[in-house]
């Protein structure tokens, strides 16, 4: 009987691909450097026959399924319940990513913590720390509790047998990147033991029904470590962000079986952890003292809530060629997209400009209702005139300059009011509530010109621009 040959594949750690042999790019994704060598086995042929004493499977009617209604699991963060949809589900398995030093590990066991408190059990499995290092975390977040288990593992059979023998209520696995399968000859963190590691871990979760939380890392771009196909494998991806140099905490949901994937959770890090804010509206708002040019309010929205967030712009001469373009907390691509609108439909010279962009307060801002905030802020700092700090302004911004209608207009200058704010920037037709005048702008040129600013006609379009101070 001749034994199978095991032979080097190469695969990507971004989409999980393999490659015969290495190469610098990846021919499916288009990545650089990302194919890592995998040790592989030659599938057996199956068998013809079903396994002894294994049925096959039937196909049952959908409406012959008896619905299970079992309650979710609420861990005492209400911020984390919500994006959750409510809880952790039976048997689900959630994905928690982040940056490095974001507050993943910090966060899971202050969840853990708000379990033990009900009387529910955890195992919290950590292969970055040792039990001594977790309790120090622990005593510095006030964590005293016997029903939360620790367990210094990262085999992978050592740490279901843990779960199996305690049958707790979550069980948490710090890092998944560390977690390793004896039968996959693979460094822990690899494509193939990330992968492996976490389809097994999902059927665990499957199986005994025991909610299973992994914590993964990112990376320098900002996706999950490790092949795509983990963010398929698992029922709920959570991306914990922030800037670690800022105090404020965003937790999103970018896939949910079980709820919705429009819900935030806004936290603060502060000395004893993470703590919830509940009412996070004006919190952002970083507008002390005099107007200054190129700051602008956007009522944003994030899931059910509205985040005031201040956007300020700058622009100054270039020095060096070609111009700069950096934006923090917004998206660069969709920054270039709104310059190149400005220069072309209101004639703002911004081709030899610095152009500096910077939402407040760490947090990101990826809705398109911020479109004309940010064009506003620009504009302002290119004149060098500030816009009137009792304003605000939202609404998307087309190619052609139009501004167009977003959703839940309402509501943002609701909130809007309530802060003190007492006139809005809005796209046409947009129903103003009381205690706030609403201008419509049916395009930038007309938000310009609002502004009680000297304008020009450009020469070709029916738009305006401002004339620079």
């Amino acid at each position: 009987m001749t034994k199978t040959k095991e032979r080097v594949i190469h695969r990507c750690r971004e989409c999980g691909t393999a490659h015969h042999c290495w190469q610098g790019r990846c021919n499916a994704c288009g990545e650089w450097s990302s194919l890592e060598p995998e040790l592989s086995k030659p599938a057996a042929r199956p068998s013809l026959s079903r396994p002894l004493g294994r049925e096959a499977a039937v196909p049952v009617p959908l409406t012959e399924v008896e619905p299970v209604d079992r309650p979710r699991l609420a861990t005492g963060l209400g911020e984390f319940d919500r994006v959750l949809g409510g809880g952790l589900v039976a048997g689900s398995a959630v994905l928690v990513a982040g940056d490095p030093g974001i507050g993943k590990s910090t966060l899971l066991l202050q969840a853990s913590g708000g379990l033990a408190a009900r009387g529910r059990t955890v195992l919290y499995a950590s292969g970055e720390e040792s039990p001594t290092q977790t309790r120090m975390r622990a005593k510095r977040l006030c964590i005293e509790s016997q029903h939360v288990h620790l367990l210094a593992e990262t085999g992978l059979a050592p740490l279901q047998d843990a779960a199996r023998a305690l049958h707790p209520d979550l069980l948490v696995v710090d890092s998944i990147q560390t977690v390793h399968r004896a039968e996959v000859t693979s460094a822990p963190g690899s494509v193939a033991q990330v992968r492996e590691c976490a389809g097994e871990l999902t059927l665990f979760a499957k199986a005994t029904g025991i909610p299973v939380v992994l914590i993964g890392h990112v990376t320098k771009t900002g996706d999950i470590a490790g092949p795509r196909v983990l963010s398929h494998v698992v029922d709920c991806v959570l991306s914990f962000e922030g800037d670690r140099y800022h105090t404020y905490r965003v937790l999103r949901a970018v896939k949910n079986r079980f709820g919705a994937t429009d819900e935030v959770g806004l936290f603060e890090m502060c000395a004893s952890g993470l703590v919830e804010v509940d009412n996070p509206a004006g919190l952002l708002l970083g507008r002390e003292g005099p107007d200054e040019p190129g700051s602008v309010v956007v009522p944003a929205v994030e899931g059910t809530r509205v985040l005031m967030v201040e956007i300020q712009a700058l622009a100054t001469e270039s020095i060096g060629t070609p111009a700069r373009r950096r934006a923090t907390g917004l998206d660069s691509r969709r920054i270039d997209l709104l310059l190149a609108v400005l220069g072309k439909k209101c004639g703002l010279s911004l081709g030899g400009q610095d152009v500096f962009l910077n939402a407040v307060g760490g947090v990101r801002v990826d809705e398109p209702g911020a479109d004309l905030a940010a064009c506003l802020a620009v504009a302002s700092s290119y004149v060098n005139r500030p816009f009137p700090k009792a304003t605000v302004a939202f609404g998307e911004l087309g190619l052609k300059g139009e501004v167009r209608p977003v959703s839940r207009a309402r509501m943002r200058l609701k909130e809007a009011a309530r802060l003190g704010f007492g006139r809005a920037l809005v796209p046409p037709g947009t129903d103003a509530p009381p205690g706030i005048h609403a201008v419509p702008v049916s395009n930038i040129g007309e938000a310009l010109e609002w502004l009680g600013k000297e304008v020009i006609t450009v020469p070709g379009t029916r738009s305006t621009a401002m004339q620079r101070s």
